[in-house]
């Protein structure tokens, strides 16, 4: 493959639903004076590289499974478009999951054992997300894996490798951010409703439709600025939330306004929102720390 090739396929404009749990994580960590850079740094590149793991798998098993066809509207997939064999790209998702794991067996320096189970999972949803005999994507779980991990896990384990223990500001923050990052996922399946009703591909808007998703993605921005407001509360933090909470509604109008192609560039807006909400939470607790 080629260099651009291998970027693409990463789909870096996506990466901030990785990273942006374990900056928030870290941060919060800091405010609790209990921060730790190097397992912080692990816990970064488990997400990164799980993350881009997953994204290398899904442009795979996704052409294998026949679910990008030419009608497709979003980013192209560079083995559907048939920019490059089918092999080079699983054998990325590889190396890269490979990568993950090696970052999550330093882990074990600052964590007990039975972290491993939980690499498993991970490591397993990688590929079982679009592929394997159930794949999530397909059957409308897409939304609860997002959840799961990009918010509740990563959030709530790195701050435990770095403090020994769970606490409940880390879990509410890992819901914000865990709704703000299904919110990337409504706006890819929003914008593929028709294709993917053809290819037999059941998400939660093939099944409830785009009414009952633009509601939830509301929802989502709104519980999600709340919890940022009222978690470890800084009048610094609230007022950038409202300015942010402010920008996620425009991004919402534009997601109810525009259709096909043009809600890549709403995708895009989505992703830069879940980065801005870690940032701005992680100054204001940074600060005040």
């Amino acid at each position: 493959m080629k260099c651009s090739d291998i970027i693409s396929v990463a789909r870096p404009k996506t990466l901030a639903a990785s990273s942006s749990p374990v900056i928030l994580a870290s941060a919060l960590a800091y405010y609790d004076k209990v921060f730790n850079l190097i397992p912080a740094l692990l816990c970064l590149g488990v997400a990164l590289f799980a993350q881009i793991a997953s994204n290398y798998a899904n442009d795979y098993f996704d052409f294998k499974n026949g679910m990008d066809g030419d009608g497709r509207l979003g980013p192209e997939r560079i083995v559907a478009s048939g920019k490059t064999e089918a092999k080079p790209v699983l054998i990325g998702a590889l190396i890269f999951l490979t990568l993950s794991c090696l970052c999550g067996l330093g882990l074990l320096f600052y964590a007990p054992w039975w972290i491993i189970p939980i690499g498993v999972v991970i490591a397993l949803c990688v590929f079982g997300y679009s592929a394997g005999p159930f794949p999530l994507s397909h059957h409308a779980l897409g939304d609860i894996a997002v959840l799961l991990f990009y918010g509740l896990v990563p959030v709530c384990f790195t701050y435990f490798v770095m403090t020994g223990h769970f606490s409940t500001d880390s879990l509410w923050y890992a819901i914000g951010i865990g709704l703000l990052s299904v919110n990337i996922l409504i706006v890819n399946n929003y914008r593929d409703v028709v294709q993917d009703r053809a290819t037999g591909k059941s998400t939660t808007i093939v099944l409830f439709g785009r009414k009952a998703g633009l509601a939830v993605y509301l929802l989502n921005v709104a519980a999600a600025a709340a919890i940022a407001i009222f978690v470890n509360y800084i009048p610094l933090k609230t007022w950038m939330i409202v300015v942010l909470l402010i920008e996620m509604i425009i991004t919402w109008f534009e997601l109810k306004k525009n259709d096909g192609p043009a809600l890549n560039t709403v995708l895009g807006h989505t992703s830069r929102n879940v980065l801005l909400y870690a940032v701005l939470c992680s100054i204001a607790l940074i600060m005040y720390a």
